[in-house]
């Protein structure tokens, strides 16, 4: 795992030790889940913006819905209903 050091102003330095105390050893886990957050909302943001630039118009690729959706198959008991 890499180390990673960082600066924090005071106020957000303030916050975090109200929410992710060091000495609890929470706050690590803490900020790794905030970046990978962060990190996962920029990539998002990235990909929707590529469709946005470059739609697909259906031409672009060929669809089957066959070869993606079974046929629908009876599995009864054999008995018929009255």
């Amino acid at each position: 795992m890499k180390q990673v050091l960082i600066e924090l102003d005071d106020e957000t330095a303030e916050r975090l030790e109200r929410i992710a105390p060091a000495r609890s050893r929470q706050r690590s886990g803490f900020i790794r889940a905030a970046l990978a957050r962060a990190i996962s909302e920029v990539e998002e943001q990235r990909t929707r913006q590529a469709y946005l630039d470059h739609p697909d118009n259906g031409a672009d690729s060929y669809f089957d819905p066959r070869v993606w959706e079974p046929t629908a198959r009876y599995r009864g008991t054999g008995k018929k209903r009255k």
